[in-house]
């Protein structure tokens, strides 16, 4: 009968806790690093939780006190991390620890220490077991872990009451999402063996905590999975995967045998001790409802209607399926076009090819409002998924390992080909536009075709040697690339966007947030500067205090919207 929650009401974020019957609140936590990632231990007597704590440099400068009454200006920032600042997080404060708060309040205890994280850089969920004796926690003790970033971790049980840490897994390889079995003998997790690929499928792994024997469940699916959760009878685990574009929630006996819970799966779900389950959903004509349903069978249902009154009176473009082969190798790609509100096949409408970032992520059939916007807007919209994208298995994601931005433009370039085939494009007025690595594939196709009449590239990678020597994951260089960019600069030369840039005669629009730490304003600097000198009509967009995404302001969001759509604009015909 009562809730527990992070709120700010009191000056600063505080766990908080109130009485569902009463309405009485009360506040548990008197600390000052920004608690988040709570969690009830199963016996109710303890909360655990995520903070940061301060941590400065090492190196201190021997500097004089100042004269009284004097004013000085900030102080100089010493800095002695590789990641020092991270994308929607700014620059970092300290690391990220692990705490427990009687929950009837009282002094918190913090459990681990060191210059590490327990939790990522914008934070994580704490995981009790079963006995509320322990929480797992999945990390990187090495030195080197900064450089590994999530490539590299292990899961550890860590000692609520004495903080000791005894390590479950240990491999070439990261081990996370740790989830025990609802009678406290199990624990499974996701990973995966390092094979220093760009990317890699994760898979369910089952820990017997008591001899600490692992077994992989082997479901043949050929799919990364995650969000683990278990049936209450500890026979069967629920996960979710994506397949073709589609994020399923589905279900695994301990052998392996799988099937589908539901389909067209948003950004969550939420599982109850008798099996049933609520979840986001989403299609390309809903953006988001709850929906429920259950794990012994039936249809699922949704229950809200949240967009209804707004929808009733709108008619959005309509999706269709689509897939055609290379023209490089014949590789089957998967994309999707949307027809504009009161489409007429007797008619010729210009078209966007949209690229997805990642590059290891995809499109599918779901809910996007920007493309929506753009159809409102008289277009057809293309967006497909080439090689290098995930839901299609491993081998067709690493298709892309040290080759990207590479033949992934065969693929982007058929999508469009094939789009002009169904008679409907009017091939004079084509367009392309994409962000972070859609906006690396922008650079590239305008790098090696001028079919189209404008682009805007929205946060780009330019230039490979900047993004591994100032992103906020570098890491990269590891694994996207051989190794560092000094003892591989043909690699790296070879893919940066400067190296085709002297090929573009599309006039392109650069849009960038000024806090992005993930593909820093300097790269989209460059290649402004570029298409400036190249004579190449160019503008460059600068969104103040946004990172990578721009959209944590929705004034923001709509800028970068219709900023992409008035340059598209004015080149239509």
């Amino acid at each position: 009968k009562q809730i527990i929650y992070v709120s700010s009401a009191s000056g600063s974020g505080q766990i908080h806790k109130r009485w569902m019957d009463t309405g009485e609140t009360t506040i548990l936590t008197n600390v000052q690093t920004g608690p988040h990632g709570i969690s009830w231990s199963p016996d109710g007597k303890q909360v655990a939780f995520y903070g940061t704590v301060p941590q400065s440099a090492d190196f201190k400068a021997d500097l004089p006190t100042p004269p009284e009454g004097a004013e000085w200006a900030a102080p100089a920032k010493v800095i002695d991390r590789l990641v020092y600042r991270f994308d929607g997080v700014g620059y970092l404060k300290g690391y990220k620890h692990l705490f427990v708060v009687p929950s009837e309040g009282g002094t918190a205890r913090q459990l681990t220490e060191g210059r590490f994280n327990f939790a990522s850089y914008r934070g994580g969920q704490t995981v009790w077991s079963k006995d509320s004796k322990y929480v797992y926690v999945s990390t990187n003790l090495e030195n080197d872990w900064e450089a590994e970033g999530y490539r590299q971790s292990d899961i550890y049980q860590v000692n609520a009451k004495n903080g000791k840490m005894d390590k479950l897994t240990d491999r070439d390889g990261p081990d996370g999402d740790p989830t025990p079995s609802p009678d406290g003998n199990k624990l499974a997790y996701t990973g995966f063996d390092n094979k220093k690929m760009a990317t890699q499928i994760s898979h369910i792994y089952i820990m017997d905590l008591k001899t600490k024997k692992v077994q992989k469940v082997k479901t043949k699916l050929d799919r990364g999975v995650s969000n683990l959760s278990w049936s209450e009878d500890n026979k069967k685990i629920i996960f979710s995967y994506a397949d073709k574009g589609n994020t399923k929630l589905a279900q695994t006996t301990l052998k392996g045998k799988n099937s589908i819970l539901t389909n067209n799966l948003g950004r969550g779900y939420s599982l109850a001790k008798d099996g049933r389950f609520v979840f986001i959903t989403t299609r390309p004509d809903l953006p988001s409802d709850l929906a429920v349903g259950k794990t012994d069978g039936g249809q699922t249902k949704t229950i809200t209607s949240v967009n209804s009154d707004l929808l009733t009176h709108k008619e959005l473009g309509k999706v269709e399926e689509m897939w055609y082969k290379s023209s490089h190798d014949g590789l089957d790609i998967q994309g999707w076009i949307i027809k504009p509100p009161g489409f007429d096949p007797s008619k010729k409408y210009p078209l966007i090819i949209k690229i997805h970032g990642g590059p290891f992520a995809n499109y599918g059939d779901r809910f996007y409002l920007e493309k929506q916007l753009m159809a409102a807007e008289g277009y057809v919209v293309l967006y497909v998924n080439p090689r290098g994208s995930t839901s299609y298995g491993e081998k067709f994601a690493q298709l892309i390992h040290h080759d990207y931005p590479g033949d992934d433009f065969y693929d982007l370039n058929s999508g469009v080909d094939a789009a002009i085939k169904r008679g409907y494009i009017d091939k004079q007025n084509l367009f392309v536009t994409g962000g972070s690595g859609g906006g690396v594939l922008t650079c590239w196709m305008i790098g090696r075709t001028t079919r189209f009449k404008a682009a805007v590239t929205v946060y780009p990678v330019i230039n490979w040697y900047s993004f591994v020597l100032y992103s906020d994951i570098p890491w990269t260089a590891k694994y996207w690339f051989p190794g560092m960019p000094w003892d591989n600069v043909e690699k790296y030369e070879s893919k940066s966007l400067l190296s085709v840039v002297k090929n573009v005669k599309t006039p392109t629009m650069v849009l960038t947030g000024e806090a992005d730490y993930r593909t820093p304003m300097p790269d989209s600097e460059q290649y402004y500067a570029a298409l400036q000198l190249l004579g190449v009509e160019s503008v460059l967009v600068r969104v103040p205090d946004e990172p990578h995404g721009i959209s944590v302001r929705p004034s923001h969001h709509l800028s970068k919207m219709k900023h992409i759509m008035g340059w598209i604009n004015k080149y239509n015909n």
